[in-house]
């Protein structure tokens, strides 16, 4: 097994290069293939007890691409891609990516009207599927049917392709790069199509940020429909690692898995992390091996990096925050040394750090003017240029520049241009030189007259010594008033004496008024908390 020399987290970083630099703007693709041609005979990819080099990757990469041209009879604009987890899974994106076409992940384990709504709207021209979701566009009238090409897990190269009909390896960084759809207040998903050129600014700056080379070996925890997954790809094989793939069953023994295979670098939700410490897997000083601990998606608590630094004392720890249209993460928090030495902050969190450099945010209060403490706007180039429905950028953008007065929210009625700010809809404030996130804007509720952010109840409920999770909805009671109702996964806490200490911590107005211990707290397709499912769970309907 090819491993990194072990390094501590004081150990400096080298040279982050300038993102903005040209020189530095590469494909996902072209990525790849650098790799695969300077390091053939390295590992690229590891799932269970099979290990593919790069050359052997590429290859299949390769063959794949050529079924799709053959069978499409040309290179499709945008491809679906239905499988997960498997080795044909990940050789099918890069196949993808060889032809210069977008990639739109679907989750197998989605409804199947929903997937196929989705690529409908997405207008697929082709699609990869694996076999557990074999049949899928069988439901379409055959006019409406993209170009399927069935993958089998145990696809494999049996000899090297000869590149015949293929196109030239992408270089264009205005190319789609892929297409995630995510919630949208509607009810309706909301297409975000990111291009290569967004992509690329983030992995030029995080590559060398996280000592990504070979040898270094890289969990590959997130599905392919959660934006996170690009950087396990792109950011292990752009710098010429191995992305090692956890089974379902091994991600409940996360500690197990770092020691195991050797990981040098772990990303992951810490809902990943507080489901294992609810199991009791989580032995502390074993992943020696780690340099880089990266979190996010989440609120990162501070318990819950006290407790990783017992879990990997090398380790650099690392909060990073950024909404799918911002290209994954523009800000980062570096945690390194012993936890007596960090911090403490406010609300029991850690912070969000500070926007990359090559990046600009600002914070602006409910008058559009720059704050402490407000809504995070973010503009730069690894900013998304709007949503596949360009009707659902209204409102999601602002005109704003220092000194000329109050932002202006964007109403569609002018061109989208890269000056305008993305609208985070997070509340974030300023302290000591960097951001604390407070919570969602469309998470505050008035109860009896009292505006409440529930990020904040949270962040108290969190304080308790017996809470390792936490989350706060608000629901309707049997009175038609607008409640809060609380679930946490920890030590049991006698209600009467749970109350009386929420009591001494916050106004009356903001206690919930129900309180249950749960096992762990329901979470989504991306390992985020399900609030909606939590709501249901506490016996009512979420409230407005």
């Amino acid at each position: 097994m090819d491993i990194e020399e072990p390094m501590t987290a004081e150990t400096p970083t080298a040279p982050v290069p300038d993102p903005a630099d040209p020189a530095q703007q590469l494909t996902f693709y072209r990525r790849f293939e650098n790799s695969a041609l300077a390091l053939p005979d390295r590992p690229a990819l590891e799932i269970g007890a099979e290990v593919l080099t790069y050359g052997q990757l590429r290859a299949l990469a390769l063959t794949l691409a050529e079924r799709i041209v053959r069978k499409h009879g040309g290179v499709p604009r945008r491809v679906a891609l239905v499988a997960s987890r498997s080795v044909a899974a990940y050789a099918g994106y890069l196949a993808i990516q060889r032809l210069g076409a977008g990639v739109l992940p679907l989750n197998p384990d989605h409804p199947q009207q929903r997937n196929l709504d989705v690529a409908q709207r997405a207008g697929v021209e082709a699609a990869l599927v694996g076999p557990r979701s074999a049949g899928l566009f069988d439901a379409l009238p055959e006019r409406y049917r993209p170009t399927v090409l069935d993958l089998d897990d145990s696809e494999r190269a049996d000899s090297a392709p000869l590149g015949d009909g293929l196109p030239p390896v992408p270089d264009d960084l205005d190319a789609e790069a892929y297409i995630l759809f995510t919630s949208g207040s509607t009810g309706q998903p909301k297409g975000v199509p990111i291009l290569q050129r967004h992509f690329s600014p983030f992995l030029s700056h995080n590559i060398p940020r996280f000592e990504i080379r070979p040898g270094s070996r890289i969990s590959g925890v997130f599905g392919l429909t959660f934006d996170a997954h690009a950087f396990d790809l792109f950011a292990t094989w752009g710098g010429g690692g191995t992305l090692v793939v956890p089974s379902a069953a091994e991600l409940y023994r996360p500690v197990d898995f770092i020691v195991e295979r050797e990981l040098t670098h772990w990303f992951s939700v810490p809902s990943v992390i507080r489901e294992a410490q609810r199991l009791g897997n989580m032995p502390l000083g074993r992943a020696v091996t780690l340099r880089h601990s990266i979190f996010g998606a989440e609120p990162v608590t501070r318990q819950h990096v006290e407790l990783w630094r017992e879990v990997a004392p090398h380790t650099a720890i690392h909060n990073v925050y950024g909404p799918t249209e911002l290209s994954l993460c523009c800000t980062n928090h570096l945690l390194t040394g012993p936890s007596s030495d960090w911090p403490e902050y406010a609300g029991g969190t850690v912070p969000i750090g500070t926007v990359y450099p090559h990046m600009e945010g600002v914070l602006l209060d409910e008058d559009g003017l720059p704050a402490e403490q407000g809504e995070l706007c973010v503009r730069g180039p690894q900013r998304f240029d709007g949503y596949l429905d360009p009707r659902e950028n209204t409102g999601r953008f602002l005109s704003y520049e220092e000194g000329a007065g109050p932002a202006v929210v964007y109403d569609g009625s002018e061109p989208l241009t890269d000056r305008h700010w993305y609208r985070t809809g997070d509340r974030i404030r300023r302290e000591d030189g960097v951001l604390i996130h407070n919570g969602r804007l469309d998470q505050q509720v008035k109860l009896r007259g009292h505006r409440v952010e529930i990020g904040e109840v949270e962040a108290v409920l969190r304080r308790h010594p017996n809470v390792v999770d936490v989350a706060v909805v608000a629901v309707t009671a049997e009175d038609g008033e607008t409640e809060l109702a609380a679930a946490y996964a920890g030590r049991e806490v006698e209600p009467a004496a749970f109350d009386a200490w929420l009591r001494d911590q916050m106004p009356l107005h903001m206690v919930p008024a129900r309180i249950r211990l749960l096992d762990g707290l329901p979470l989504n397709d991306n390992g985020k908390t399900d609030r909606l499912a939590l709501a249901r769970i506490l016996g009512t309907k979420e409230g407005s």
